[in-house]
C-alpha cells in the first residue's frame, strides 16, 4: 500500500528510534555477557550517548500527538516521556545513580520494551492494520513482555531517582548545595510512581486483553436485516452515516451549518457542537423544529440498508414499505394472579412508599431541585387518581420489554396487557414469561411456530421472540394486526452499546412510526438527561444560583484551575425564538459518543413528529440510573458514588426509576392538560421534553453534566481514603511524640 508523507516520516521516527534501542540493548547484553554486573551498564561503550540521544527523541512523540500524526492522548504520553526524561537527567548528573544495580535494570527494561514497540508501529503503518497484519512473533512481544519490564523499569527508575537524592553531585547540580525547586521536580516521580504505576499496568493488561480479543474475532457474518450502508473501503462505519443524518437535518433549516457538519474531521470528539447548532436553528420557530426532525429521520431511512433473508439489499425505507410474507405466531399468558389493586407502590432506600408517603417524598425532590414540579404533579395524580392505574383494558407494545429501565414489572403488577418485544433468548422469555404468570395481567409475544404446537415451557421459551435487527418489517406487521380496535401504547426501551444503539433506535422507529399512523398509538420514550434539552426558566435559573454558591467553595476553585473542561457552567445563554426566549442545558458526554447521542436524537424527531400528526406522545427524562449496564464501569460506578456532592443530584436505584417513570407514562396517557397531549399548545416542539422530567438534578446543577466526572471521582475516593488517612495521622502522631521523648 502506498504510504502518507506523515506516514512514511512516521516510519523513518520509529525505524530510527528502533535501531537507536537495538543498539542500547546490545550494549548492555554484551556488558552482562563479558561478566560485569548491573551495576556497571552505563559504562558500555557508546551507550550513554546513544540513550541519551533515543530518549531524547521521544520528546517528539508528545509533538506527534498534539498535532494529530498519532491518536495517543497528549497528556498521558507527556507524563510517559516526561518521567523518563526526568530518570535520564538524573542518570547523567548522578554518578551514585548510574553506578547501581537499578540503573542497568532500568536501561535493559527500556530498551527491551522500546525495540519491538518501535519495530511493531513500523509494521503496523506498512500493512495498514496494527491488529490483523503485524506479524503474530511482534504482536506478542509489543503486548505481552510488559508484564515483566513495566515491574522491573518502574523499580530501576525509583532506585535511580532515590540514588541521585543522596549524591552531593546532583545536589550541588541542583543549587549549589541549596535544595532547589528543579530537584523537588524531579523527586516528585517518585511520589507519582506509587499510585500511579499500578493503574498504568492495568491499563496495559486491558489494552492486552482487547488487541488480542480484536487480533482473533471470528470473522464477522454477513450483512442480515437493518444494517449501516457499506462504505468505498468496504466497511460499515458508523460516523459518516451520523454526519450526513445530522448534516440533513440541520440543512432543513441552515445549509451553512450543515457544511459544517461535513467538514468536520474530529467527529469522535467534535460532535457536540454540532448538535447545539442543530437545536439553537430548531427553537427559532416550530417549523424549523418540525423541518429539522423530519429531515433527520428521512435521511436515516434513505441511507440505512436492509438485506433480506436472501442476500437482497435495500433502502430500510424501502424495506419498510413491503408487508412481509412470513409473519410471526402470536403466544398469549394469561397471569394467575388476582385483579391488582390501584396503588402507586415506589419502592426508595429499602422502603415501599405509597398514598401520603409517596406524596411527601415527591415533594421533598420537588424542594431540592431533583426533579422538576410538572414530574412531581404527574406522580401525584397517580397517588390521587387510581383509575388512572387501572390498566385492565390497556395494551402496551414494549420494544425491548426486558430492558432494566423498562416498565414491564410496574405495568404487570397492576394487571397491564402487554405485547412483549425482545429478542429469541430463552433466558429472556423464561424470566418475562414467568413474571407474567405470577401476575393480574397478560403477554402477548412473537412466536416461531404455533403455540398449540408447544410441548413444554422450555419448548415455548426457545420459540419465543425476535430480532429488532433482522425482522423489523415482520414485528411491524405483527403488531399492527394484534388486538384491532384497542387503543396502543407503544414504548421503545431496547438500548445497545455503541453504532448498534443507531440501529436499534432506527429499528424501533420504523415500528414506532406505522403503529402511530395506522393504528394512532400512542409513543412512549425515557430520554436520558446527558442530553441537550429545553428547561423552564426555573430550572434555568437555579441552576444559575448554584453555580454562584459552588464557585466559592475551595474544591471546586482547586477543580477549575486544573483546566477548561472542568465544572463547566451549566446555565446556557437563552436561544430567541418565536414568543420569547427558550432555556437550554447542554448534558450531552462526550464520553457516550455520537452514537449514543444520535440513537436519542432520532427519538426526538419521531416524538415530536408523532405528536404534530395527533399521537400523545410520553417523553420523560430519567435520571441517572445505577443499572448493571453503567455500574459494571468502574469509572462511572465511581462518580456515581460522587455526584451527590453537587447539589441537587441524586442517583436513583433501578426500581425507583422503573415505578417514577411508569407513573408518569400513565399520567401522560390520562391527563389531557399534559403536554403529551397534542391538543396542549406548545410554543415549539422541544418543549415537549421540559415537562414531567425527572432528572435527578442535572438542569438545576451547577455544572454540566460531562464536566463533573473526574470531581466526582476524587470526591468518591476522598471519602473512602478518609479512616485511612486518619489512621495514619495517628499513627505517625504516635510515632512522631515518641521519637522526640514526649510519651
Amino acid at each position: 500500500m502506498a504510504l502518507s508523507p506523515k506516514d512514511c516520516y512516521l516510519v523513518a521516527y520509529n525505524i530510527a528510534c528502533c535501531a537507536g534501542w537495538a543498539t542500547v540493548l546490545a550494549s548492555a547484553i554484551q556488558t552482562l555477557i563479558n561478566g560485569d554486573s548491573l551495576a556497571s551498564i552505563y559504562d558500555a561503550p557508546g551507550l550513554p550517548s546513544m540513550l541519551a540521544y533515543v530518549q531524547t527523541a521521544a520528546l517528539l512523540e508528545i509533538v506527534h500527538a498534539a498535532i494529530g500524526f498519532v491518536r495517543s492522548p497528549v497528556f498521558v504520553t507527556t507524563l510517559q516521556v516526561g518521567s523518563r526524561i526526568a530518570a535520564l537527567f538524573a542518570l547523567v548528573n548522578s554518578p551514585s545513580a548510574a553506578h547501581q544495580f537499578g540503573a542497568g535494570m532500568m536501561i535493559i527494561s527500556w530498551a527491551s520494551v522500546e525495540v519491538p514497540r518501535y519495530a511493531f508501529y513500523v509494521a503496523a503503518l506498512i500493512t495498514g492494520d496494527a491488529t490483523k497484519k503485524t506479524p503474530y512473533p511482534l504482536f506478542w512481544l509489543r503486548y505481552s513482555l510488559f508484564a515483566v519490564l513495566y515491574p522491573t523499569g518502574i523499580t530501576g527508575e525509583l532506585t535511580v531517582f532515590l540514588a541521585a537524592a543522596k549524591d552531593d553531585a546532583f545536589l550541588t547540580l541542583m543549587g549549589d548545595d541549596k535544595i532547589s525547586l528543579m530537584y523537588y521536580f524531579i523527586m516528585s516521580f517518585p511520589v507519582i510512581y506509587a499510585p500511579g504505576a499500578l493503574p498504568m499496568i492495568m491499563n496495559m493488561a486491558a489494552n492486552r486483553k482487547k488487541a488480542f480479543k480484536k487480533r482473533f474475532a471470528k470473522p464477522a457474518p454477513p450483512p442480515k436485516g437493518l444494517v449501516f450502508p457499506e462504505d468505498k473501503k468496504g466497511g460499515r462505519s458508523s460516523t459518516p452515516v451520523a454526519k450526513e443524518i445530522l448534516a440533513a437535518a440541520i440543512g432543513a433549516a441552515s445549509s451553512s451549518k450543515a457544511e459544517k457538519v461535513i467538514k468536520e474531521r474530529n467527529w469522535r470528539f467534535g460532535y457536540v457542537k454540532h448538535f447545539i447548532n442543530m437545536v439553537e436553528e430548531q427553537m427559532k420557530s416550530p417549523e424549523n423544529a418540525l423541518a429539522v426532525a423530519e429531515a433527520g429521520l428521512d435521511k436515516a431511512y434513505e441511507i440505512f440498508q436492509f438485506v433480506d433473508e436472501d442476500g437482497n439489499t435495500t433502502s430500510f425505507k424501502e424495506a419498510m414499505a413491503i408487508k412481509t410474507k412470513n409473519p410471526f405466531h402470536t403466544g398469549f399468558i394469561q397471569g394467575e394472579a388476582p385483579k391488582a389493586k390501584n396503588v402507586l407502590e415506589v419502592p426508595y432506600k429499602g422502603k415501599t412508599l405509597s398514598g401520603q408517603a409517596l406524596k411527601d417524598q415527591v415533594d421533598k425532590w420537588v424542594s431540592y431541585g431533583t426533579i422538576e414540579e410538572s414530574a412531581g404533579v404527574a406522580i401525584k395524580n397517580c397517588v390521587d387518581k387510581p383509575d388512572y392505574l387501572d390498566l385492565s383494558d390497556r395494551y402496551f407494545v414494549l420494544l425491548g420489554a426486558g430492558s432494566a429501565m423498562g416498565p414491564f414489572l410496574v405495568l404487570m403488577a397492576l394487571g397491564a396487557n402487554v405485547i412483549a418485544v425482545d429478542l429469541d433468548r430463552s433466558g429472556i422469555w423464561k424470566r418475562l414469561i414467568e413474571i407474567a404468570k405470577k401476575s393480574s395481567g397478560t403477554i402477548t409475544f412473537p412466536l416461531k411456530k404455533e403455540q398449540s404446537a408447544i410441548t413444554s415451557d422450555d419448548d415455548l421459551y426457545a420459540n419465543a421472540g425476535c430480532n429488532l435487527f433482522t425482522d423489523t418489517p415482520r414485528i411491524r406487521d405483527w403488531v399492527l394486526d394484534l388486538y384491532p380496535g384497542k387503543k396502543l401504547s407503544v414504548g421503545s426501551y431496547a438500548y445497545l452499546n455503541g453504532a448498534l444503539h443507531v440501529q436499534v433506535s432506527l429499528a424501533m422507529d420504523a415500528i414506532c412510526k406505522d403503529l402511530s399512523e395506522k393504528r394512532q398509538a400512542s409513543l412512549a420514550y425515557l430520554c436520558t438527561p446527558t442530553d441537550l434539552h429545553v428547561i423552564t426558566k426555573e430550572a434555568h435559573e437555579a441552576s444559575v444560583q448554584e453555580y454562584k454558591t459552588y464557585s466559592s467553595k475551595p474544591y471546586c476553585m482547586f477543580m477549575r484551575l486544573l483546566g477548561k473542561k472542568y465544572l463547566r457552567k451549566n446555565a446556557m445563554k437563552p436561544l430567541p425564538g418565536v414568543g420569547g426566549d427558550f432555556y437550554v442545558v447542554n448534558g450531552l458526554s462526550v464520553a457516550q459518543g455520537p452514537n449514543y447521542a444520535l440513537a436519542k436524537r432520532m427519538q426526538h424527531w419521531r416524538a415530536v413528529v408523532a405528536r404534530s400528526k395527533g399521537s400523545i406522545v410520553s417523553s420523560n427524562i430519567a435520571p441517572a440510573t445505577s443499572t448493571v449496564s453503567v455500574t459494571q464501569n468502574r469509572t462511572f460506578a465511581w462518580a456515581y458514588e460522587g455526584m451527590p456532592y453537587f447539589k441537587p443530584y441524586e442517583i436513583f436505584a433501578p426500581e425507583t426509576s422503573n415505578a417514577v417513570m411508569s407513573a408518569i407514562l400513565l399520567s401522560d396517557l390520562n391527563d389531557e392538560k399534559n403536554a403529551s397531549n397534542p391538543k396542549v399548545q406548545l410554543a415549539n416542539p422541544n418543549e415537549l421534553f421540559k415537562y414531567g422530567s425527572f432528572n435527578g438534578g442535572a438542569w438545576r446543577c451547577a455544572y454540566q453534566v460531562d464536566s463533573i466526572g473526574e470531581a466526582s471521582v476524587f470526591i468518591y475516593f476522598g471519602r473512602v481514603a478518609k479512616p485511612y488517612i486518619a489512621g495514619v495521622a495517628v499513627v505517625g502522631t504516635a510515632v512522631g511524640l515518641k521519637l522526640f521523648g514526649y510519651v
